[in-house]
């Protein structure tokens, strides 16, 4: 398997971009210099990605999101973390 994180990948299982055996493995990211935890879909070629837009859903129970563009670097949590 390879050792860098897919270029987009999303946690919703509908999606196009889901990637079961990565996301097993643990993807960690980090935005904008600050790792995030909550981080719904990432994408590093277009630089942005989807955060969680407080505690609402959407009609049909979804967590409502938030599209944010910054550097974003994605890492195997089996790896060691990218240093600044």
């Amino acid at each position: 398997m390879s050792q860098t994180p897919p270029d987009r990948l999303s946690s919703d299982p509908r999606s196009p971009f889901h990637d079961a055996a990565a996301l097993e493995r643990g993807v960690g990211v980090r935005f904008n210099g600050e790792e995030k935890t909550n981080v719904e879909e990432y994408c590093v070629s277009e630089g942005w990605v989807r955060l969680p837009f407080g505690k609402t859903l959407d009609r049909r129970g979804n967590p409502m999101t938030v599209k944010v563009k910054g550097t974003v670097e994605p890492w195997f949590k089996d790896g060691a973390p990218p240093t600044i």
